[in-house]
C-alpha cells in the first residue's frame, strides 16, 4: 500500500500546478519526466526554480541517522518541515522511528502514505480529527499515535470526543520551556494535575513526557540543559508515582534543530526506570538544512567532530532588470523564497554554462515576485544571468513549492519531491 501510494506520485501529469518545470514537459507524467534526466540548466526549466541537491540530501539523512544511533536516541523528525511523503519514507529507511507532525491535516497526509508511527507535537482537541484518529487506530493494530496534553480542559475534550473507542489514545504531558514559552504546562505541580486527569479519562493513556527546548527563554547551553533536566525529573517523578502502568516503555521526548546536542547530553543521564525509556528526538530541519538560520544555530557548530550538515536547497532565479550600477532585480520573491527569518543569500552567478561566486552581490529585500539585489565594487552581473540563492528556514521554503527537482552536482535532475501543505 505504501509503495503503491508513493508510486502514484510518479503518475501525476505535469501541468500548470508545478512552477519552474519545462513547458515542453506538459502532459508527461512526473515519472516520465524524471526518466529523461534533464539538466536543470539546459533542459528547459524556467526561472525561478527551487532545487534540492541529491548528494547533500543523502548526506544529511545519513548524518542524522548516525548521530541518533550514536547517542542512543530514537528519531521522529518533524515532518512539518517538508510535508513530503517521499522524504518521510527516506527518513524512515534511514532509521527514523516515526514522523512528528503538528496538525491533523499533516497526520492525514502521513497516513495516506503509510506512516505507522506518528508523534503529534500539539494538544489535539478537535473532535472530528480525534474521531478520525480513533478510526485509524481501530482499523490498524500496528498504527502508533502519540500527542501532547497540556491542560485538564484539553484532556476532558479529548476524552469526550473519543468515548467508546476500543484503543486508548497515548498522550504525553508537555512541560513548558518557561514563562512566555509557546505551549505546555508551566509547573511540575500542574503537570501532575494534568496527569491525574489523564488517569481518570476512559479513552486516554499516559505514555510519557515531552517538550520543546527551543522555547527556553534566553536559550543558552546552561538554561537549555537545566530545562531538559526538569523534563527528565518529571518523568522520574511520574514513574515513582506509578503513572506509567500498562505501558511497554516510557516516552521522553524533546529536540528541535538548534539544541539536539543538549538533548543527547541530558537524555544520556536518564536513570533506570521501571520500564525501558524511548528517548525520542524530533529535529526536522536537518533534512535540507539551510544557508541562514540553522547554519548559524546547528549544534554541529558546537560538536564539529560529529560531522556537519550541508545546505541542500538552492533557488535559481534570473536577473530581469539592471536599472543602475548598484542595483539589480531577479524574478523570485516572497512567493518563492523564505523570508520570515532571513532574506535569501546570493551565492553564485551562472552565465553561458559557467558558474562563479556572487561576489559583491547581496539581497536587500523581496517583493511578491522580485528580489532586490545590491551590487558593489566590480560585481559582474547582467540581465539574463542566473543567480543561485541560498535560503534560510526550511519550514517556509518547502511550503512554496509543490514539486521540487532533485538535482545532482552537474545539474542532472534525478527525482521530483511532491509536497502537501
Amino acid at each position: 500500500m505504501v509503495l503503491d501510494a508513493l508510486a502514484h506520485l510518479t503518475e501525476e501529469r505535469v501541468d500548470h500546478r508545478f512552477k519552474g518545470l519545462p513547458p515542453d514537459a506538459w502532459g508527461l507524467t512526473v515519472g516520465e519526466l524524471a526518466a529523461q534526466r534533464r539538466n536543470l540548466f539546459t533542459g528547459g526549466f524556467t526561472t525561478p526554480v527551487l532545487a534540492l541537491s541529491a548528494e547533500r540530501l543523502e548526506h544529511n539523512l545519513r548524518l542524522m541517522e548516525t548521530y541518533a544511533a550514536r547517542h542512543g536516541l530514537a528519531f521522529a523528525p518533524h515532518g512539518k518541515t517538508s510535508m513530503a511523503p517521499q522524504l518521510f519514507r527516506r527518513q524512515i529507511e534511514q532509521g527514523a522511528w516515526g514522523i512528528t507532525l503538528a496538525v491533523p491535516h499533516q497526520v492525514r497526509v502521513a497516513r495516506a502514505y503509510g506512516i505507522q508511527r506518528i508523534f503529534l507535537a500539539n494538544e489535539l482537541v478537535d473532535a472530528a480529527a480525534l474521531r478520525w484518529i480513533a478510526q485509524e487506530l481501530d482499523a490498524d493494530p500496528e498504527f502508533r499515535f502519540l500527542c501532547y496534553v497540556d491542560s485538564v480542559r484539553g484532556v476532558e475534550l479529548m476524552d469526550a470526543a473519543l468515548a467508546g473507542t476500543s484503543r486508548p489514545l497515548d498522550v504525553v504531558v508537555e512541560l513548558a520551556a518557561g514563562e512566555g514559552a509557546r505551549t505546555g504546562v508551566r509547573t511540575e505541580a500542574e503537570c501532575a494535575t494534568v496527569a491525574d486527569a489523564v488517569a481518570e479519562a476512559r479513552s486516554l493513556r499516559l505514555a510519557g513526557v515531552a517538550g520543546y527546548e527551543g522555547e527556553v527563554p534566553g536559550a543558552d547551553p546552561e538554561r537549555v540543559h537545566a530545562w531538559l533536566r526538569r523534563l527528565v525529573a518529571l518523568a522520574v517523578d511520574f514513574d515513582k508515582a506509578g503513572r506509567f502502568a500498562g505501558l511497554d516503555r516510557i516516552v521522553v521526548s524533546a529536540g528541535g534543530s538548534a539544541w539536539f546536542d543538549a538533548v543527547a547530553d541530558v537524555f544520556a543521564e536518564v536513570p533506570e526506570l521501571s520500564l525501558p525509556v524511548r528517548k525520542l528526538l524530533r529535529s526536522g530541519a536537518y533534512v535540507s538544512h539551510d544557508d541562514g538560520h540553522y547554519r548559524k544555530l546547528t549544534p554541529f557548530n558546537r560538536v564539529p567532530d560529529e560531522g556537519a550538515l550541508e545546505p541542500a536547497f538552492r533557488l535559481w532565479t534570473q536577473v530581469v532588470s539592471r536599472p543602475s550600477p548598484g542595483q539589480a532585480f531577479t524574478n523570485a520573491g516572497k512567493r518563492d523564497a523564505a523570508y520570515d527569518l532571513d532574506l535569501p543569500y546570493a551565492q553564485v552567478v551562472r552565465r553561458d554554462g559557467a558558474e562563479r561566486p556572487a561576489e559583491g552581490i547581496s539581497v536587500t529585500g523581496l517583493s511578491d515576485q522580485h528580489a532586490w539585489l545590491r551590487t558593489t565594487g566590480e560585481a559582474d552581473l547582467e540581465v539574463g544571468d542566473w543567480v543561485g540563492l541560498g535560503l534560510s528556514h526550511p519550514c517556509t521554503s518547502f511550503d512554496k513549492w509543490v514539486l521540487i527537482p532533485v538535482a545532482e552536482a552537474d545539474g542532472t535532475v534525478v527525482d521530483y519531491i511532491r509536497t502537501f501543505f
